[in-house]
């Protein structure tokens, strides 16, 4: 099992890292879904830990659909986050008609050569999500989803979640790749199995993960409220509570 973790400064990512997790989603703005960090941050959390560090490009939170201004600061971002030396970046783009935005996609994931990335849960708001992982497989630089399989939390959509597993995993050798590091940072490796690879979150919580995992079949979990102080997303990552799910997730 892999653990994400949201960090939201550089106390959180030290205690994601010191409490257990294998990676970190770096992002501001936590109560508004998550917003690109300022480069300063980005390359003190970088230097910071040695765990992979996947940032978020997203410039606003009114919506996924992105003007021709909105993506050319997106494009900047991408360059200053893969010259800061973070492993990955986190991404998403739809069009006005709810579709993923594949000229958006296309303009970015040139100037990410090298690192991981994901794309977020933009992908929750598509009418056609097994549609959508098939679209999304077409690009073989996206080596993770996160999904919470719709709108809905993910606890609640264990059955759809699990769909997009087995389907993330049908073999396809034309999609075998290895996850490359970013600068200075460690990457992780994908099979021709499994890629993307379903990165579940979204009000998973400590208590019940682990049957959350049995069900859904996922190997990546993604937690950012959970692990936090009185469970409140504006507070600090709770070095007990991030134990307590570390012990569950890994025994």
């Amino acid at each position: 099992m892999l653990l994400e973790v949201i960090a939201t400064c550089i106390e959180d990512a030290v205690t994601a890292e010191q409490g257990g997790a294998d990676r970190i989603e770096l992002i501001t703005a936590i109560g508004e879904g998550g917003l690109t960090p300022g480069i300063g941050m980005v390359k003190q959390v970088v230097r910071s830990i040695r765990i992979p560090v996947h940032v978020m490009v997203r410039p606003h939170s009114r919506s996924f659909v992105y003007s021709q201004p909105d993506q050319e600061v997106m494009a900047e971002e991408i360059k200053a986050i893969r010259q800061a030396g973070a492993a990955g970046i986190v991404i998403g783009a739809l069009t006005p008609a709810g579709r993923i935005d594949r000229a958006a996609l296309e303009r970015w994931l040139p100037l990410a050569e090298g690192m991981n990335v994901t794309f977020h849960r933009a992908f929750d708001e598509l009418a056609d999500l097994t549609g959508g992982l098939a679209e999304l497989k077409a690009y073989p630089q996206i080596n993770r989803v996160l999904t919470s399989g719709g709108v809905m939390p993910a606890p609640q959509a264990i059955p759809v979640i699990a769909d997009l597993v087995r389907l993330s995993r049908q073999p396809d050798a034309s999609l075998a790749q290895e996850s490359p590091a970013g600068s200075g940072q460690e990457g992780q490796t994908q099979t021709r199995q499994e890629r993307p690879v379903i990165l579940a979150g979204h009000g998973l919580t400590i208590e019940g993960i682990a049957d959350f995992v049995q069900a859904a079949g996922v190997a990546e979990v993604h937690f950012g409220t959970s692990v936090r102080r009185d469970g409140d997303g504006l507070k600090e990552i709770d070095p007990e509570r991030l134990r307590k799910l570390v012990k569950r997730l890994k025994g």
